[in-house]
């Protein structure tokens, strides 16, 4: 099933979106949120798969909502009346932007697009498993690995990657030449990839090659060769400490 969240404001474009819901039975629908606080604490309590969510709310805006969530959804369909916000939706990497009165053959549209996504990342998740698999038998990391942009790709040595950023639905590579590459996959995508005990997970936003780890600040942060410092989050810090063998 897929699950929905639905914020909205107004009771009555909220039973709309309901209603115009039914006939979709792959779908689960989480709330709904009717303003800022009670949106951010659905989502941070709650699985959700698509947000459904009205930019403005009675008391601030879905961007509000999303100021306050670490990592931001990756799957948003913004609802407004109004179209000055389709810039700003669009940086926040929406799955689609929806004016109101909300047409259903659109919404259906949009739903669809979150399908046709999970089916590639299934297909991913395929050869991913794949490549997890060669390797472990092999007990190495692969040498290389593609980085795929939406017009390119570019190959890379595993070893020179300082460390990875995520950023919601983006990773930022960190190469040891200084250049940063930009991918449209979540930083879950290369931790799979990119497996322990080689990459670290030090938090939810970092994973970091091993082998540039000089040392450990305060048991807060770690220093890479290149003299940058990567925080470790308190949840990882025992675990990451154990397996770099300092007490």
């Amino acid at each position: 099933m897929i699950k929905v969240a639905i914020i909205e404001d107004e009771p009555a474009v909220c039973n709309e979106i309901i209603f115009l819901l039914r006939d979709e039975p792959d779908l689960e629908i989480i709330g709904p949120a009717h303003h800022v606080s009670g949106a951010v604490r659905l989502l941070q309590e709650q699985e959700v798969d698509v947000v459904l969510m009205d930019i403005q709310l009675v008391d601030g805006t879905a961007f509000d909502v999303l100021k306050n969530l670490s990592p931001v959804p990756e799957n948003i369909i913004f609802i407004t009346a109004y179209n000055q916000f389709a810039i700003k939706a669009i940086k926040y990497g929406a799955l689609d932007y929806l004016l109101k009165p909300i047409d259903q053959q659109e919404l259906r549209e949009a739903l669809d697009r979150y399908r046709q996504k999970q089916e590639k990342n299934l297909q991913y998740a395929k050869q991913l498993e794949l490549v997890r698999n060669t390797f472990a038998d092999q007990q190495a990391l692969p040498q290389q690995i593609v980085l795929n942009s939406l017009n390119n790709m570019r190959m890379i040595n595993v070893q020179d990657i300082l460390y990875c950023k995520g950023d919601g639905p983006y990773t930022y590579f960190h190469l040891k030449n200084g250049r940063n590459e930009l991918v449209s996959k979540p930083l879950k995508y290369y931790e799979d990839l990119l497996p322990s005990p080689y990459f670290l997970r030090s938090h939810q936003s970092y994973l970091v090659n091993r082998s540039q780890i000089t040392g450990v600040i305060r048991s807060e942060y770690l220093v890479l060769q290149n003299e940058e410092q990567i925080p470790v989050s308190s949840r990882r810090k025992s675990y990451i400490l154990n397996l770099l063998s300092i007490k």
